[in-house]
């Protein structure tokens, strides 16, 4: 392989990465080709259908399914930034990336991470209204207050994202970099700086922890008021019916906080660690499938939605016809 290279102020500047992906064994990466290629399929379609329910039923235009929605379309664009790209890799002898493509998969896939963590304490804050504060909440959660809050979650993702590429694609990369991963993250490429990366880390680690521990104390403190809330009920079926309606919700933040915790809370040093590839498969491919399943199973009111939007596409061609 031809190593791209640009001369720059007499230091050898690096213009393409080499991903290394998953094991090279016969057969195996033509498996997960097929597996990663479903998986990828049914996640678009789960969260297209979850959008398209929460948009076309009345009874759903509700803060916490326009918070759902969003975090619908968040997830599609998480997965697709990451999935073709390694499904290309997967089928391919040269698995290599452009600096400028390696920054720009990076520059969002910070980007959608950032957001999900807000996005997720957002959704806390709704459930915590809902149930502590319930005459109140039409008040507290309208429309306005709801964009408002969408659009927060969005730019602090962008402007988060944004601070991190400027420190990493900084950084002097020599010659053609080999990249122990799938697609571009923040440890494998403070890993494979020829230079001092420390400040970058440094940046990394301050708004990293920025991210997961505000909107992480959000959540704690939004469950603790709600158990606490929930413990007053005098009616075990009460309870049942009342922490019902968050705990799809909850689920679904501890998957993904479990996930992605330890990965960005030292990002350099889950880096020397090949399960770290592993732990990054989880909650870039396998929790955005899991996490329209965990809704719809515990929440009637979706699936409600979800059996009426696919009757009604089925019966639309039927009728178009007569």
């Amino acid at each position: 392989m031809i190593t791209k290279v640009l001369e720059v102020h007499n230091h050898t500047v690096t213009t393409h990465f080499i991903l290394l992906g998953f094991p090279t064994w016969p057969g195996f990466q033509l498996l997960l080709f097929f597996v990663f290629l479903a998986t990828y399929l049914l996640t678009l379609l789960e969260n297209f259908l979850i959008i398209l329910a929460t948009h076309s039923d009345r009874q759903l235009h509700k803060p916490m399914y326009f918070f759902l929605s969003d975090l619908s379309f968040l997830e599609m664009w998480y997965v697709t930034v990451i999935s073709p790209k390694m499904l290309v890799d997967l089928l391919s002898h040269e698995k290599t990336i452009s600096f400028k493509g390696c920054m720009t998969q990076l520059y969002f896939f910070v980007t959608f991470v950032c957001t999900e963590y807000i996005l997720l304490a957002v959704m806390a804050f709704d459930r915590y209204v809902a149930i502590c504060n319930p005459l109140r909440y039409p008040v507290i959660m309208t429309n306005q207050l709801c964009g408002a809050l969408a659009a927060g979650c969005w730019c602090c993702g962008l402007i988060t994202a944004a601070i991190k590429i400027v420190f990493i694609a900084r950084l002097r990369y020599c010659d053609t970099p080999l990249i122990n991963h799938y697609f571009c993250d923040i440890s494998p490429l403070l890993n494979v700086s020829c230079e001092d990366s420390s400040q970058a880390e440094l940046v990394d680690f301050f708004l990293a922890l920025m991210v997961i521990a505000v909107p992480l104390c959000v959540v704690v403190a939004s469950y603790t008021t709600i158990l606490t809330t929930i413990l007053r009920i005098p009616s075990a079926q009460g309870c049942q019916k009342v922490f019902s309606t968050c705990a799809s919700h909850l689920t679904v933040v501890i998957l993904f906080y479990s996930t992605t915790l330890f990965t960005y809370a030292r990002p350099k040093l889950m880096y020397t660690y090949n399960s770290n590839k592993v732990v990054s498969v989880l909650y870039t491919i396998i929790v955005p499938l899991l996490n329209p399943i965990i809704y719809c199973l515990r929440n009637r009111e979706i699936k409600a939605a979800l059996k009426k939007t696919i009757f009604a596409e089925a019966v639309a061609p039927g009728k178009m016809g007569l």
